[in-house]
């Protein structure tokens, strides 16, 4: 069984899979705000998602981060940093990418674990 969280005609925020939860990309809700604001907003939605679907971020198994620009690369290890549970870090990537808005300067798609699944 597939579970769809808020599907929409294209996309889903996130879909549940044999205790898998695979969320689809997150983007800041203000697209004029700088890279550390863009990214807290970002991981604040993470965060949401991950407690609606019985996870949280320690039990986050990977990552792909996009960034417009490798110059906000630093700004974002620090939110990134100060966000990542202690001694629980994912397996990352991080890749520049043009954003579907250009004012977007960072987007985070991830993969985590129900709680219960482990």
């Amino acid at each position: 069984m597939i579970t769809y969280i808020d599907p929409e005609k294209r996309y889903s925020d996130a879909t549940i899979h044999n205790g898998i939860i695979y969320l689809g990309g997150q983007v800041p809700e203000d697209a004029k705000a700088d890279a550390a604001a863009q990214t807290r907003s970002v991981l604040a939605q993470i965060d949401a998602l991950l407690a609606r679907t019985s996870s949280d971020k320690a039990h986050i198994l990977e990552a792909t981060i996009y960034l417009a620009d490798f110059t906000d690369y630093d700004t974002m290890n620090r939110e990134w940093d100060a966000w990542t549970a202690p001694g629980r870090a994912p397996a990352r990537v991080c890749v520049q990418a043009k954003l579907a808005d250009p004012r977007w300067k960072v987007e985070i798609r991830l993969t985590a674990a129900v709680k219960t699944a482990n």
